[in-house]
């Protein structure tokens, strides 16, 4: 199974404030384990939505705003893509964690859809499409 690790935003992180030499460490470590354990897909941290876009869809309209973004608890600040037995593996491996940010913080894990989970919709051919877009991301 495949999750999303979302590291929320905070006051600190949306003000650009970096992490200390020892936070980078204590990550570095943690990140190598969950190397060594064959769970860490990817992963990286964002800059604050000061620095980044949102484009609203409304049928053919597309409207761009720019950040900062409101409501910095539900921003994303960083992230991990993950593959973990089930959830309660992915639970304990973030509990290990050492807290991302200067204060109080929140991780919040949300699987990733696999293929089998749209198999009302999965005909062969979007099927093989999609295999093919994964082929092609894969050797990049």
């Amino acid at each position: 199974m495949r999750v999303m690790i979302l590291l929320k935003a905070t006051n600190d992180s949306e003000a650009g404030l970096m992490p200390s030499t020892e936070l980078l460490e204590a990550m570095g470590k943690f990140n190598e384990a969950l190397i060594e354990a064959g769970i860490l897909l990817a992963g990286e941290g964002l800059h604050p939505s000061a620095k980044g876009k949102r484009v609203a869809f409304d049928g053919p309209s597309r409207t761009v705003v720019d950040g900062p973004f409101p409501q910095t608890r539900e921003l994303v600040a960083g992230f991990w893509l993950w593959q973990v037995k089930d959830m309660a593996e992915a639970v304990e491996w973030v509990k290990r964690c050492p807290n991302p940010m200067l204060g109080p913080s929140e991780i919040e894990i949300r699987p990733v859809f696999e293929l089998a989970d749209f198999a009302d919709a999965m005909t062969p051919e979007v099927a093989a499409q999609h295999e093919r877009l994964r082929e092609k991301v894969d050797r990049r």
